[in-house]
């Protein structure tokens, strides 16, 4: 997800003024391949597809002659599973990845994922898309019966539980082991003679099956499956545990049936735009989204503006509907790494315009209209905003393509506690003054679901995972009363 801002007397630190301290971190992305020689080169390329959904490490597994092999490395997956070398060293015909928005800290290298794990079954390796919210109730339930845990990874419970069951079989251990989950998951899993995916009962995060020349890929998102020429089969439902072998694949489904509930940000903000989720299309969703806006709160402008680069199909949407010109007035830098150069108050007083820098052309003198798919902190909007007026605007408006954030997230996507969303701490009203705007408007959560749509097949309202915007959290939040939940992608703190 993403948002924006603060005032340039403000800074406290780097990250402040780094747009990255201001976005909300995805979630992570899970990628498979079964029974397809060099499945190892597959997945890296099925990863950079999916390079998206985090930024801070990659790793792969890959299964061949009796041998598992695994490459984890801290960085993008272009720096590092490019190399030939690496891709050799992941030999066989079976391979799962995983890329991830990570904690912190020196420690960071033992929670890179796919985690593996020797047990009486053999070897298993695990990736893990989602934040479990019982991981932490699991872990010193576990750590009491005399586990030893080498990550701070919810995921690694997952290793734990499937150690421990009693059940004959791996399938049935598995089983029995994601039952005592609660909370987000998708899980990609490798064995020496299968693969396993499987979604949450409530089918929070997502996950797809594809078929490459007659063997099966799964992955987080459908774009995956482009860049490796794979044809997208259908989504893995809610609850549903797939199992892949040489035989063929087979469906399970061990949890009682519930309407899914999918995580209403994979269409805001997460899914890359020219994946489908839902039978949607996630650029076109964008684009209803900025019509919606446009049509709920209309304004007299002269020039529709993007904030870089997840506004822009929600502003060409809102430009269509209102008719008012669509213009790329902020220019994004994609090359600025989040270590630029040491932060002195000079350098900080550069702000947001490291990453951003206003296109005086399209906005000296104009009406703008800035559209944004969320507000976070609200500090990185304060800086665009300013940048606007710097660069000649006559007045500013911003319209977010999302319901105001008012609730923190448990599910695996890293948002500020509570008290750090700017919707939770102000009105509508209050948050236009502290933007600095003319005016300020977010589209309504019926909006929301306007632009995503009914579900054609049974015409019936689809029912999202919305907590960040109502407050009702689909699942039990079992850690909350223990400590601080465990986020997977928090950039926020340090791990011990």
């Amino acid at each position: 997800m993403n948002a924006h801002h603060d005032h340039s007397d403000d800074f406290a630190d780097f990250d402040d003024f780094d747009l990255d301290g201001d976005l909300l971190r995805e979630e992570c992305g899970v990628f498979g391949v079964f029974g397809r020689q060099e499945a190892g080169a597959l997945t890296a390329l099925g990863l950079h597809a999916l390079q998206h959904r985090g930024q801070e490490a990659a790793g792969i597994v890959s299964y061949n002659n009796g041998r598992f092999h695994a490459e984890r490395r801290i960085g993008l997956v272009g720096d590092h599973f490019t190399r030939k070398s690496t891709i050799d060293r992941l030999a066989g015909t079976a391979a799962i990845g995983h890329v991830r928005y990570s904690t912190t800290g020196g420690s960071i290298m033992r929670n890179v994922q796919p985690l593996y794990a020797d047990i009486s079954t053999g070897g298993f390796a695990v990736c893990h898309n989602g934040n479990l919210t019982n991981g932490i109730a699991l872990r010193d339930e576990l750590i009491g019966e005399g586990a030893i845990f080498q990550s701070t990874s919810d995921s690694e419970v997952i290793l734990h539980l499937l150690s421990k069951s009693r059940q004959p079989r791996l399938i049935d251990r598995f089983i029995d082991s994601i039952k005592r989950l609660e909370g987000a998951y998708s899980l990609v899993a490798l064995t020496n003679k299968k693969m396993i995916g499987v979604r949450d009962p409530l089918g929070i995060r997502p996950l797809v099956l594809g078929e490459l020349n007659g063997s099966y890929i799964l992955a987080s998102e459908t774009c995956a499956f482009d860049i490796i020429g794979a044809n997208f089969i259908r989504e893995i439902e809610n609850g549903e545990v797939v199992v892949i072998t040489k035989d063929g694949i087979e469906s399970l489904h061990p949890f009682p049936k519930q309407p899914a509930r999918p995580c209403i940000f994979e269409y805001i903000y997460f899914s890359r735009p020219d994946s489908i989720l839902g039978g949607r299309s996630i650029y076109q969703v964008r684009k209803d989204m900025g019509m919606e806006l446009a049509r709920e709160t209309p304004i007299e402008a002269d020039v529709v503006v993007p904030v870089p680069d997840s506004g822009v199909p929600a502003a060409l949407g809102f430009a269509v509907e209102s008719g008012i010109p669509f213009e790329l007035g902020i220019i994004r830098n994609h090359y600025v790494g989040r270590t630029f150069i040491e932060p002195t108050q000079q350098i900080r007083a550069l702000g947001v315009k490291l990453k951003h820098n206003a296109n005086r052309h399209v906005i000296e003198g104009k009406r703008v209209v800035l559209v944004d798919d969320s507000i976070v902190r609200g500090t990185t909007s304060v800086k665009i905003v300013q940048m606007m007026f710097e660069a000649g605007a006559k007045e500013v408006h911003m319209r977010i393509a999302s319901p105001p954030i008012t609730h923190p997230d448990y599910y695996g996507i890293d948002t500020p506690e509570q008290k750090a969303l700017l919707a939770a701490t102000m009105s509508v009203d209050e948050m236009t003054v502290k933007l600095g705007v003319q005016s300020l408007a977010f589209i309504s959560i019926d909006g929301v679901y306007r632009s995503v749509g009914y579900d054609q097949r049974n015409n019936e309202k689809p029912q999202f995972t919305d907590h960040c915007f109502t407050g009702e959290y689909p699942t039990s939040l079992t850690d909350l009363g223990l400590a601080e939940p465990s986020k997977q992608l928090s950039l926020l703190a340090e791990v011990g």
